[in-house]
Formats: structure tokens, sequence, C-alpha cells
């Protein structure tokens, strides 16, 4: 696949035994592990090289999964930079025997295309080519801002606590 074409990619699997803790449901980790392996599926899809995370921002656990749950992680890219990439992702599950899909986790993550030599590297441009496609990419960009803001209070915090 051409660099610049892949905007979307879906990962399905079933949750297994291995995947849950004493209650039953899968760990919040585990659910992070698989964000960020369809994360980076997606990211090499759209760049073409090696690319490393960066930044999760905004990630909600709405529901829970169950063993043998049927999982679908569902990647959609919503903005680029120069060599950053942000990607959707919402991780829906359900009874593989029948059921609709249950949203249980969603997220903003992000990011940088490495060359050879692991330093960031140019990413192709995505634009928005209509009104959904602007408020994911203003929706992206807003969730990181805030990220951003969370980590600098939380320096200034422990700043304070040094001194």
């Amino acid at each position: 696949m051409q660099p610049g074409t892949q905007r979307e990619l879906t990962m399905r699997f079933l949750a297994e035994p291995t995947d849950v803790n004493y209650g039953g449901q899968v760990h919040g980790g585990q659910v992070m592990k698989w964000i960020d392996q369809a994360g980076y599926a997606a990211a090499v899809g759209w760049c073409g090289t090696y690319a490393v995370t960066v930044a999760v921002g905004g990630i909600r656990f709405v529901a829970p999964i169950k063993i043998s749950d049927l999982v679908s992680i569902h990647t959609v890219l919503v903005h680029t930079g120069t060599t950053s990439m942000h990607f959707a992702v919402d991780v829906k599950a359900r009874d593989p025997m029948g059921g609709e899909p249950r949203l249980c986790t969603h997220c903003i993550i992000v990011f940088v295309a490495l060359d050879a030599d692991k330093k960031p590297a140019p990413v192709p441009c995505w634009q928005p080519t209509d009104d959904a496609d602007v408020r994911m990419s203003e929706y992206a960009l807003k969730v990181m801002k805030l990220s951003k803001g969370i980590e600098q209070t939380m320096e200034a915090a422990a700043h304070n606590d040094a001194e």
C-alpha cells in the first residue's frame, strides 16, 4: 500500500482469559496495549516508515470488556503535523454469538514517524474533506492541548513539592 493512503484500520480478536483481572474484565492496561498496537499499525500504514507513540490523550473507559468478547479496535487518522499523526481510536466489544457492539474505550493517540537514523521524519499530509473531518481534527488538537495542560500542572505541582 502506498504511504498516505491507509487512513483507517480495524483490528478484531477475542478477549482471552489471560487478558482479564480478578473481576473477569479486561485490564485497562491490556486495552491500552491493544490501542498502541492498532495505532502503530495505522501509523506505519499511513507514513510508510517506523513510528513511535508520543502521546495518548482523552482516554476514557466507558464499558467493560469480558472474556470471549469479540473486540474491535478502529483507528482513523484525524490530523497530521509535519512529522506527527493523530488517530481517533474506538474500542468496541460484543458477544461473538450476536448482539450489538458497545463502545468500551475511546482516545486520541499520536505517533511520530522516524527515519532510518531514528530522527523525526515528514509524514504525508492529510487534509479534512468534510465537516465531520474538520470537527475530528479540531477535537484531536483540543484533547492533546488539554493533555499538555495537565502535564504542565503536574510538573508545577512536583516542582512545588520539591521545594
